[in-house]
């Protein structure tokens, strides 16, 4: 199947299926002589892993990454870098009703139109399960930047269904399933997702995530822009139906005068462009909200047809999360990562001699 490789230099192909015996991914690129073990990698898989709170699915796997090759006596040889992720709780039986009909809202209709058959357990390649071996990818890179340019990533949601969360405290994160800056709207949200889970319904989120300490220069004019790059990187998120970068679709209502960041010696104004102009990074923070749809598998009886075109009915049982997004935050934390590496190492390859004739400036200043 093509469209399973994101990258350029830093290249990762991603394989398997959500109930097969595994699934993982091969990275190509990676600069030699970085120090490399699972444990640098398990942190941020423990993160997206599944059954982690009630109000996502309760399917449970460890999600243990093994390092298979690439790395010899604990660093990067610079040789591809596979990583395994095996699968050991599937649940295939809860798919048999669905093998000769197509859930709607799910890629069941696209993938049989596309390939003539499908892998009908737990959505096969379409599942949210592939991204495990993105996040373990996203380690990699995150090690890389951090400790190259002191570059770090943080995300957080912003909205799960019709409700808005604040952004009250950075280190709430990490102290919540829903990975929410904030404290006191915790019950609310517990509360919605317990309403949504006993009526077998689901709903969408809103997330965004950073790139802090971000180098200046990255990325290239045209087609090869840093948020074009970017943009294509989280549309390639299951169930991504949106990207904005900076303003986004605010800097409609934005006048000229309020939208273009003012830059003064000591830092720029402001940071309604997210961190990239002309397609090349400022070495402002990288700014990007997704939009992540309803999850399509729900217990609710909905119209559809079988392979023959007759009407049916379906309704999916299995082991689902009820908001998709909840778990998203480290995927989308790793594919910034990703798309980052992947721009150092071209603008390495390029222009690593250029000599600026005007340092970067700092990021965004409050009192410029």
């Amino acid at each position: 199947m093509s469209g399973s490789t994101l990258g350029e230099l830093f290249r990762v192909t991603n394989f398997g299926e959500s109930h097969g015996p595994a699934i993982g991914c091969v990275i190509d690129g990676c600069p030699p002589g970085m120090a490399l073990a699972e444990a640098d990698l398990q942190g941020d898989l423990d993160r997206r892993r599944p059954g982690t709170s009630r109000h996502v699915t309760q399917r449970s796997e460890a999600d243990r990454v093994e390092i298979l090759s690439g790395v010899y006596e604990g660093l990067t040889t610079g040789t591809p870098i596979a990583l395994l992720i095996r699968n050991t709780d599937q649940r295939s039986k809860d798919y048999g009703n669905i093998l000769d009909t197509f859930r709607p809202g799910h890629a069941d209709y696209t993938y049989w139109q596309k390939y003539g058959l499908r892998d009908p357990r737990g959505g096969g390649r379409a599942s949210a399960r592939l991204t495990a071996p993105t996040v373990a990818a996203g380690a990699v890179a995150k090690k890389w930047l951090r400790e190259k340019h002191g570059t770090s990533f943080i995300g957080w949601m912003t909205q799960i269904g019709d409700v808005e969360i604040r952004f009250e405290d950075e280190a709430q994160i990490a102290l919540n399933p829903f990975f929410a800056a904030n404290a006191s709207q915790i019950e609310q949200l517990e509360a919605h997702m317990d309403a949504l889970r006993k009526a077998g319904d689901s709903c969408g989120a809103r997330l965004t995530v950073t790139a802090r300490g971000m180098p200046a220069g990255l990325g290239a004019p045209l087609f090869d822009k840093l948020d074009a790059d970017i943009a294509h990187a989280m549309m390639g998120l299951n169930a991504v139906k949106g990207v904005e970068i900076g303003a986004g679709f605010g800097c409609v209502t934005q006048k000229g005068s309020e939208h273009g960041d003012e830059l003064t010696p000591k830092g720029f104004r402001s940071n309604h462009a997210g961190g990239v102009l002309g397609g090349i990074s400022t070495g402002q923070e990288l700014v990007v909200s997704i939009a992540i749809k309803p999850t399509s598998s729900i217990r609710i009886p909905r119209d559809s047809i079988d392979r023959a075109g007759r009407p049916t009915v379906v309704e999916t049982f299995g082991r689902h999360d009820p908001c998709v997004g909840i778990r998203a935050t480290p995927i989308a934390e790793a594919l910034l990562a990703l798309v980052v590496m992947d721009h150092a190492l071209r603008h390495r390859a390029q222009c690593g001699d250029v000599q600026a004739p005007l340092p970067p400036i700092p990021g965004a200043i409050a009192d410029a």
